[in-house]
């Protein structure tokens, strides 16, 4: 049976003041869980992200992810046990309304192969073949925030 949907706790934090949360939770999921290179991991691009992170109920870290001003999301993180329950989604459209805000039209990300429906629901579109990166297959996604806005207004 399915864990129920969380309402996670959802904000926008800097770096600086959060980068050991952050670090522990992609540490988990990343290095341990998929056997990514803590070199490849820690790519120095952080700084200067955006930050997002996730907490359940009881104040617990449980998700993180990153907006590049480029428009490139990534390191889209959700621990284990909370996976499936909206956490990734509620991360997800926090990050695109950042997007927003700031101006940007587009959005890109490398998605991961058994994710590709994930982000699909939100709207994005494969824009590119497969390629390996830390070891796993991704394809290119991209949104159009422009038309994601157009058809939220007609919702």
């Amino acid at each position: 049976m399915k864990a129920a949907p969380l309402q996670p706790r959802i904000a926008l934090v800097p770096w600086e003041e959060s980068a050991s949360i952050i670090r522990s939770i992609r540490e988990i999921v990343f290095v341990r869980e998929q056997g990514v290179p803590e070199e490849l991991e820690w790519d120095g691009l952080d700084p200067a992200c955006i930050h997002v992170l996730a907490w359940d109920d009881s104040g617990a870290a449980i998700g993180t992810a990153r907006l590049h001003p480029k428009g490139k999301i990534g390191r889209m993180a959700v621990l284990k046990e909370w996976r499936g329950r909206g956490v990734g989604r509620a991360m997800l459209r926090a990050l695109l309304e950042v997007a927003s805000e700031r101006g940007l039209t587009t959005v890109e990300l490398g998605a991961q192969i058994q994710a590709i429906g994930f982000y699909e629901r939100e709207g994005f579109r494969v824009s590119g073949d497969i390629f390996m990166d830390a070891g796993i297959p991704h394809r290119k996604m991209a949104l159009d925030l422009r038309s994601r806005a157009r058809n939220e207004r007609r919702d």
